[in-house]
């Protein structure tokens, strides 16, 4: 009788484990509905930190992975000029989430001149396809020395079939 009972909570724990999994309520990153796991196309402006005009606008690609890591690429600058964006991500709470990324920038001969250290606050619409974002990037020589600041925002659609 004792084995049973136990087979029996075990059954009903995997059950809501694997439940929990399959609505992303678990881990509270998956699907849509306000969640941020995925990929998204975004429409990045670099602004003025202390008049917020609009000094440029391009377009990035971002995925962020469960597990808090993200990885994206940008049109903003040449590839060969700077590496693919390597980053980390929480939520907040709500519909509410950060990210900072890292970048590291070359010279026109190759060699590395820096890195940058980009970091943003998201919010996400109610049906989790689209979010608004803003921060700041601090931009580095590669002894550490932080030689600029930048600001920007973007708004992000979540790219799919």
């Amino acid at each position: 009788m004792k084995n049973i009972k136990m087979n029996l909570l075990i059954r009903t724990v995997m059950l809501a484990v694997m439940a929990a999994v399959a609505t992303g309520t678990l881990f509270g990153q998956a699907g849509k509905g306000g969640k941020l796991v995925g990929t998204w196309d975004a429409v990045v402006t670099i602004r003025d930190c202390d008049t917020g005009a609009a000094l440029n606008t391009f377009a990035s690609i971002a995925s962020f992975n469960h597990g808090g890591t993200s990885i994206g690429s940008t049109s903003g600058i040449p590839q060969a000029n700077r590496t693919p964006e390597h980053g980390v991500w929480r939520h907040v709470r709500g519909h509410e989430y950060e990210f900072t990324f890292k970048t590291f920038s070359f010279s026109p001969t190759g060699a590395p001149v820096g890195y940058s250290i980009i970091t943003h606050d998201i919010e996400l619409d109610r049906g989790g396809d689209t979010y608004t974002s803003a921060g700041i990037a601090q931009i580095f020589l590669m002894n550490g020395v932080q030689v600029a600041q930048g600001c920007s925002d973007a708004v992000g659609t979540r790219f799919g079939f």
